[in-house]
């Protein structure tokens, strides 16, 4: 089924960087980002999380909370978030299960080559853990500062 605006965001449960595991739903009553990415240490992704990272005093003045997912490892975020020092909670969904979910897990093509993969997608979950907003085909160096207007936008309404 399709994850769409004004619908329940998909609940789950998963390891952030430290082992620690986190529930979408201990987060009711807070503004959530969700962004899916592909890869650690890659750099589409590197320069998406820097991006958040460089605005994320922003982001928390918005008391706007950020999950990235991947389908990485718990080891292989810990590596990821502490070489460029990430301030955020990274969630490692190796089993694909929540990536699923939010039916991220799509064919992709690169050189003419077909195979699947996490797209870039992000989700603006509102307080009462709605889907407020989603991110097709997410810009990498425009994301953050895309995100904060919108949630700047949408808490300006309540």
């Amino acid at each position: 089924m399709k994850v769409q605006i004004h619908q329940p965001a998909p609940d789950f449960s998963l390891p952030d960087q430290d082992g620690k595991i986190h529930k979408l739903s201990d987060y009711k009553g807070k503004w959530v980002l969700i962004y899916f990415y592909p890869k650690d240490d890659t750099p589409g992704c590197t320069v998406e999380a820097c991006g958040i990272r460089d605005n994320f005093p922003k982001f928390q003045n918005s008391d706007l909370i950020v999950l990235g997912i991947s389908k990485d490892s718990v080891a292989s975020h810990k590596k990821f978030a502490e070489k460029y020092k990430l301030p955020f909670t990274l969630l490692a969904d190796e089993a694909k299960e929540v990536i699923q979910a939010y039916d991220v897990w799509q064919e992709k093509s690169m050189l003419g080559k077909k195979y699947m993969g996490v797209v870039r997608t992000s989700f603006l979950i509102d307080l009462q853990g709605n889907i407020a907003k989603i991110y097709e085909k997410v810009k990498p160096p425009f994301h953050a500062k895309e995100v904060l207007e919108d949630i700047q936008k949408l808490q300006s309404k309540i």
